[in-house]
């Protein structure tokens, strides 16, 4: 398997991650007495995998000096 190959797999790893972590925020924030600090956090860790797609994703971009 090459790199652009484990970069592919990685980033529908986070894909995944990102999207569970949307529906667990959606649970959380749905129940009435929700609690904000696992609210914050939740979002913070889908924030971060977020980064984390777009720093992947540009590795499959290559670079091109003009």
């Amino acid at each position: 398997m090459d790199d652009q190959q484990a970069i592919l797999i990685k980033i529908k790893e986070l894909k995944a991650t990102h999207r569970d972590l949307d529906d667990a925020i959606a649970r959380v924030a749905e129940s009435p007495p929700f609690d904000q600090v696992t609210l914050q956090r939740l979002k913070k860790r889908k924030l971060a995998i977020r980064d984390q797609l777009g720093r992947m994703e540009n590795k499959l971009i290559p670079d091109i000096i003009a």
